[in-house]
Order: C-alpha cells, then sequence, then structure tokens
C-alpha cells in the first residue's frame, strides 16, 4: 500500500493527472493490438464461453452450493442461447484482468467492471447491464442501534466535500480512484487516498470498514447494497458519483462477440427474466414475519403451533432433538412457512431451489412436509460428518452445512489442519478459519477449493442457533 497525498497546487495535481494519462497511454500501446483473435466463431467452435471472474456477490459465488452471482447468471443465458457451456474461471488479481483477456485466457470480463474512458482505449464493453452511482462506505457510530437517527446522521458523512483530510483505501486500478482524484480538484483539498492492490477485493475491504480496521472505502451502490445485509453497522448512502454504466468487458477483436452479446442484452433487459435477476440480487428484502402469527414462545407452554410436527420428524429421523430443528426454523423464517429469501430460498426452513426438490420440499409445501425434508437433510449432513466423533460438535458442523453448504466446511477444515488447528472440532478451530474465507490470503490458498464466503454470517448462525437450542432444550421437555 503507498499513500497519495496531493498538493493544493492545481498545477501540480494536473501534473499527476497527466502522468496517470501517460501511464494509461502505455498500457494502450502495450495491448493496442491483442496478442489473440477470438472470436464468436471460434467460441461456438469449442462450445465453450470463457468469462474472467471476481469471486465476490455481484459477479460469482457459492451459496449453500449453488453457483449464484448476478453477472453469472446473465452469461448463463447467454451461453445458452448461443448453444455453448459457460465456464468461470475467477481472478484472483484484479490488475491483471485486461492482460488475460487480450492474451486469450477469457472471452469476457464480469467483475461488476464500470465503464471508463481509459478502459475503453484498451477492451470494448457491450451495452450496460446497469447504471449506478459509487457510494461512501463508513461505519455507522458505536451504540447506533439504539441512538435516535438524528443523532446518527450527525455522525457520519453526507456531503463528498467532508472526505477533505480523511483516509479512504481503494484499488488503485480502479474507476473509485480516478473518481476521488477528480474529487480533490472539486473540493480543492486534500483526500488522503490509500491505494490497494487488485488482489484485494472490494468486498474485504467494506469487510474491513464493518471491522473497524479502516474507516472508509468506495464502491458501486449496488454490491454496497448487497453486503449491507451482512454488516448492519455500515451506511452506505453518501453518492460521490453521478450514475455509471456497468458492462461486460471484450477484446478489441472480437466484434462478432460484442455485436451478438449487445443484440442479446438489448432484448434480454426488457424481459421479466432481467428484472427478476436485478430484484433477486439488488432489491431483496426478506419477506415480513408476522410473529404473532406463528410464535408463541412462553406462552401455553409452547415454542410454535408446530410443536407437535417437530416432534414427530424428530422421532422419525432420531439423531437430533427437535428444539434443534426448531430453533433452526426460528432463525430461518421465525416459524412462518411462506418466507421467501435470497437466492430464492422459501419456506419455514429456507431450501434452495435446487436442494428442496431432492427432500420433496416446493415452495407451496405444507409446513409439514417443510418440517420433515428439513430434518431429513439435517440428520443426513449430521451423519456424513461421522468422522467428528463428539456429538456437540457434529451438530454444530450440521448446523453450518446447512447454512454454507458442506464445500465450504471443508474448505475451512483444511485451512485449520494447515493452520495448526483440529480439523474436527468446530469451536474456536474451524470455526476461525471459516472467518477467515471472507479475506484474499486465505481463500486464495491452494487447499481451498470453492472460494470466498461470509464466513461471518455462517459463525453466528451456529453461535446463534445452538446457544438458542440449549436454552430451549431446558425449558421446554
Amino acid at each position: 500500500m503507498r499513500f497519495f497525498i496531493p498538493t493544493l497546487l492545481s498545477f501540480i495535481s494536473l501534473l499527476i493527472l497527466s502522468n496517470c494519462s501517460e501511464e494509461a497511454e502505455s498500457q494502450v500501446e502495450k495491448f493496442e493490438h491483442p496478442s489473440i483473435s477470438i472470436d464468436l466463431a471460434e467460441i461456438l467452435k469449442r462450445g465453450k464461453l470463457t468469462v474472467l471472474a471476481e469471486n465476490s456477490s455481484t459477479s460469482f459465488f457459492i451459496y449453500r452450493g449453488k453457483k449464484m452471482g448476478f453477472e453469472y447468471e446473465i452469461l448463463k443465458e447467454f451461453a445458452n442461447e448461443l448453444g455453448v457451456e459457460l465456464e468461470i474461471k475467477i481472478v484472483n488479481n484484479l490488475d491483471d484482468l485486461t492482460e488475460m483477456l487480450n492474451n486469450g485466457d477469457g472471452d469476457l470480463i464480469a467483475c461488476n467492471y464500470t465503464v471508463t474512458r481509459e478502459r475503453s482505449k484498451l477492451i470494448d464493453f457491450s451495452v450496460p447491464i446497469l447504471r449506478t452511482p459509487q457510494v461512501l462506505i463508513q461505519r455507522k457510530p458505536e451504540g447506533w442501534e439504539e441512538m435516535e437517527k438524528v443523532k446518527i446522521e450527525k455522525e457520519l458523512l453526507r456531503d463528498p466535500a467532508q472526505l477533505m483530510h480523511k483516509k479512504v483505501h481503494v484499488w488503485k486500478n480502479s474507476s473509485y480512484y480516478r473518481r476521488l482524484m477528480h474529487l480533490q480538484e472539486e473540493i480543492g483539498d486534500t483526500i488522503f487516498i490509500v491505494e490497494e492492490d487488485g488482489n484485494i477485493g472490494g468486498e474485504e475491504l467494506i469487510e474491513m470498514v464493518s471491522e473497524g480496521l479502516i474507516d472508509y472505502t468506495v464502491t458501486e451502490a449496488n454490491i454496497a447494497k448487497i453486503n449491507q445485509r451482512f454488516f448492519e453497522n455500515l451506511d452506505i448512502s453518501t453518492e460521490i458519483s453521478v450514475r455509471q454504466k456497468i458492462a461486460f468487458g471484450m477484446r478489441k477483436s472480437s466484434p462478432l462477440l460484442n455485436e451478438r452479446l449487445d443484440k442479446w442484452l438489448t432484448n434480454f433487459k426488457v424481459k421479466r427474466t432481467f428484472k427478476y435477476l436485478k430484484s433477486k440480487y439488488f432489491d431483496w428484502k426478506k419477506s415480513p414475519v408476522k410473529t404473532a402469527d406463528y410464535l408463541a414462545i412462553l406462552k401455553g407452554g409452547q415454542l410454535s403451533k408446530f410443536d407437535v410436527i417437530f416432534k414427530k420428524a424428530a422421532a422419525v429421523y432420531g439423531g437430533l432433538d427437535w428444539q434443534f430443528i426448531a430453533s433452526v426454523a426460528y432463525q430461518e423464517s421465525k416459524f412462518n412457512p411462506n418466507v421467501v429469501g435470497f437466492g430464492g430460498a422459501y419456506g419455514m426452513m429456507q431450501f434452495m431451489p435446487n436442494t428442496g426438490p431432492k427432500y420433496g420440499v416446493y415452495p407451496n409445501s405444507t409446513p409439514e412436509v417443510q418440517i420433515y425434508g428439513a430434518m431429513k437433510k439435517m440428520n443426513s449432513d449430521f451423519n456424513n460428518w461421522n468422522n467428528i466423533p463428539d456429538k456437540e460438535q457434529r451438530a454444530k458442523f450440521t448446523l453450518a452445512t446447512y447454512n454454507a453448504g458442506k464445500g465450504h466446511i471443508e474448505d475451512a477444515q483444511r485451512l485449520a489442519k494447515k493452520y495448526g488447528l483440529n480439523p474436527f472440532v468446530w469451536d474456536e478451530n474451524v470455526e476461525k478459519m471459516l472467518l477467515n474465507l471472507s479475506k484474499s490470503e486465505f481463500y486464495r490458498d491452494e487447499v481451498v477449493r470453492n472460494g470466498a464466503m461470509r464466513g461471518a454470517h455462517t459463525y453466528k448462525y451456529v453461535r446463534t442457533i445452538y446457544a438458542r437450542y440449549l436454552e430451549w432444550k431446558s425449558v421446554y421437555k
């Protein structure tokens, strides 16, 4: 990391901007003619469209065993239209994107890529898939949960001019960096810009703000919306730019691919599928739970009106207590069998669309079918962790698997073993490595096979559900 501290003398600032332009021009010369010529005909012949993607919530990720990502799902539809396979190639260092594209390592860039004049000298862009402003990522004040909104507002930056003399961490080759450079000129004062290399993802910087390791970063509003779900102590409301175009990048030697993609995107963007994907990733809010309709804790000596079903399911499958699955149901939906959640998860037990049918559970299934299906799955997960001798630890591995999928948990196990921790103990061992799976240093380790994940979410999920289960078990026999 390096600090860039501009002076107040405008001619020096302009000189710096000129040097940046010269650097961009040298890159243009380097990649003016892509070293390889692969266009639509070659892609159709080999039967595969290769996409250079970032392991992130907008580009590509694995959630509960399902491949997801706004850009991934769009390009999956495009690949189907072409009749070819979609291959995702994760790029660990975003500084390498243009070179990898022009060297033929991929056919498209899908990294929530902002269209800029400098980038357009190096590559071509599709028609935009989104238009979104850049926003400041900042922490809410300590104790914000108990504070009035007016008091919270006083502690936050609402005018971009308030960034003067503040330290902001951004990827050095990003559109955020250039926006901050121009913002300095607009406000006539210094912003301390900390240049981060491309191997530190924007979402990692967002998490660092949440954890208090840094104070500010910048990202697009669509990325900020997704991440705010995981980090409730973040504020993302301060815009620092106009709405900018987000698009897919292609080689300048692929004009037919560009033409075909543009034509397809123009039609696709007016279809319900595209509107659904936008809503699914950027506008999703958990369905409101009418607690009074489903929850009767401490009333009449029962947890919910489904207690009898929980007990019967536990008796059929064995292994796990009925209070255990009830605690999961409370966490997932507050016992509401009609909730629709992130990624299309549905019902009281929030089954994913690709998992529910394996256990006979569909969006319109009765509460009884939902509970029996969930108990069957969790009992299966519990038995699959039979190499963990301690049943309490095995139950925690089961919860983590239900929340994150087994692949990510096995990654955390391998990391635990590598770093001298016990891979068969959840508490203070595997859970520690799970927390690290959101950090590039760890999720890019050679022993990790399923990429990055929001380890903090699963960490809290396991601890919260298990503590509630123990409490309920002691009260409700």
